[in-house]
C-alpha cells in the first residue's frame, strides 16, 4: 500500500514506454518499488527497464497488446502476479494523423480501440482486481481534447472525451471499496507522441505531468488539468456558441 509519506511499493503502467508514465515512475523510483512495465516489446521496453532497474526498482516486464482483446485478461493476470498494485497508469494511446483518421475507415478503428475500447476494458479489469484487494489508484491518462471536441482532431478528441467520460465514473463506482482514480488532462505534453507538431499554447513536458499526477494523488484528488490555467482556459470554451468555435484558431 501507500505508506504515509505518499511513497508506493508497486507500481504498473499499462503502456510501459509511455513519456509520462516513464516519468511517473523516475519520480516514484526508489530501491525495492516493484514496476511493472506493460507493453508490446520493444528495444524502448527493455531500455525502459534496464534504467529502472538502474534506479533500484524491482522490475518485471509484461506483454500487452492493445487490440488483442482476448489478451488483455492474461495481461493484467501476469501484472498482478507479484502482489497487489498500489498505483497503475493507463498511458497507452495513439495521435495518428486528424485529417487522414476521418477519412481511413482502419486508422479510425485502430483510434477507437486504443484509445477508448481497450482503456475501459482494462479499466474494469482493475477496478475488479483493487476493489477485492480494497485499496489502490488508477490514473488515466486523458487530454483537453476530450473536454470540448475540436474540427481540427475530432476522431482523437471524440475517443478521448469517451475515455474521459468513463473513468470520471469508475471513481465513482469505485470510490466506496477504497479505490481511486485519478483522470488527467494534459494540454500539448512535448513528448514522442507529439514530435514533429507545431507546439501549442501552455505546452508541457511529460515531467511536469508526472509531478503533477503524484501531487494529486498525495492531495487525493481526482481530476487535474496540466498546467493548471487550462482548467479555466477549457471552461470558457466550453460556453463559446458553436458558430463562433468553430472559427476560432484551435
Amino acid at each position: 500500500m501507500i505508506n504515509a509519506v505518499g511513497a508506493p511499493q508497486s507500481l504498473l503502467l499499462l503502456g510501459g514506454t509511455s513519456d509520462i508514465g516513464l516519468a511517473v515512475a523516475r519520480k516514484y523510483s526508489r530501491s525495492g518499488l516493484r514496476v511493472v512495465l506493460a507493453a508490446r516489446p520493444s528495444d524502448r521496453r527493455t531500455a525502459a527497464a534496464l534504467e529502472l532497474t538502474s534506479l533500484g526498482c524491482e522490475v518485471t516486464e509484461v506483454d500487452l497488446d492493445a487490440r488483442d482483446h482476448e489478451s488483455h485478461a492474461a495481461t493484467i493476470d501476469r501484472a498482478f502476479s507479484g502482489g497487489d498494485i498500489d498505483i497503475a497508469v493507463i498511458a497507452f494511446g495513439l495521435l495518428g494523423d486528424a485529417e487522414q483518421a476521418w477519412r481511413d475507415p482502419e486508422l479510425a478503428l485502430e483510434l477507437a480501440e486504443v484509445n477508448y475500447t481497450a482503456p475501459i476494458h482494462f479499466g474494469v479489469l482493475l477496478g475488479q482486481r483493487m476493489q477485492a484487494q480494497a485499496h489502490g489508484w488508477i490514473v488515466a491518462l486523458s487530454s483537453v481534447a476530450g473536454e470540448r471536441v475540436r474540427r481540427s482532431n475530432f476522431v482523437y478528441g471524440s475517443t478521448k472525451a469517451g475515455f474521459d467520460g468513463f473513468f470520471l465514473g469508475l471513481g465513482e463506482a469505485l470510490r466506496d471499496y477504497g479505490v481511486h482514480v485519478l483522470v488527467v488532462r494534459p494540454g500539448f505534453v512535448k513528448s514522442k507522441m507529439t514530435s514533429g507538431l507545431d507546439e501549442a499554447p501552455l505546452a508541457v513536458t511529460p515531467d511536469q505531468v508526472a509531478e503533477t499526477v503524484i501531487d494529486a494523488i498525495k492531495s487525493k484528488r481526482e481530476l487535474v488539468w496540466v498546467p493548471g490555467p487550462l482548467r479555466v482556459v477549457m471552461s470558457g470554451l466550453r460556453h463559446v456558441p458553436r458558430p463562433l468555435f468553430r472559427k476560432l484558431p484551435i
